[in-house]
């Protein structure tokens, strides 16, 4: 998420949680961004996006006040939070929603390829939406949203090795749903 160090970024919350306005525009750029997107590809629906995100805020300036410096990074809190906000959301729906939006540039792409990176993001989508719910998420945060290893376990509540595990699980799960989708073409 943010260039921060884990301490720069505690500091700056209690800033923004005693009433800093510069500190709290500078959590929020640093934060909305990569919230939103996660939320987006969980959720599928820009507007439950938007919601996810400012619940999070909502809680992240709650949470200042009592904010523990050393117990989590804060990205790796802003992460977690987000996940949960998302997954009771998906609990609400039925049927569940495809949960990725990962976007192509499609910039200068003549008809006939938009249509083919449209069929790619569309199996794409249904590959992620059907793999497990914990298995998407660690693809989620390791993969589309950069977190290390380290903190997209904290943010899952696992170990380092159990996420690999995860990861690893994912991967193949994810690849052959795209062998399943292309041959069914």
């Amino acid at each position: 998420m943010g260039e921060l160090s884990a301490s720069a970024e505690a500091a700056l919350l209690r800033a923004a949680s005693a009433g800093d306005g510069g500190a709290c525009r500078r959590l929020v750029e640093l934060h909305l961004r990569p919230v939103h997107r996660l939320a987006q590809r969980m959720l599928d629906d820009p507007a439950e996006a938007e919601d996810v995100a400012q619940d999070l805020f909502l809680r992240l300036w709650q949470a200042g006040a009592s904010w523990r410096e050393g117990e989590a990074r804060l990205s790796t809190w802003i992460h977690t939070v987000t996940l949960n906000l998302c997954r009771d959301r998906l609990r609400r729906r039925r049927p569940q929603q495809p949960l990725d939006d990962a976007q192509q540039d499609e910039r200068g792409a003549g008809p006939g390829q938009r249509a083919q990176l449209d069929e790619r993001e569309s199996a794409l989508r249904r590959a992620l939406a059907e793999l497990p719910q914990r298995q998407r998420e660690a693809l989620l945060l390791f993969h589309y949203q950069g977190l290390s290893q380290v903190e997209a376990a904290q943010a899952l509540g696992v170990s380092e090795d159990a996420l690999e595990s995860l990861l690893a699980r994912a991967r193949r799960g994810l690849k052959a749903r795209l062998i399943e989708h292309r041959e069914a073409s």
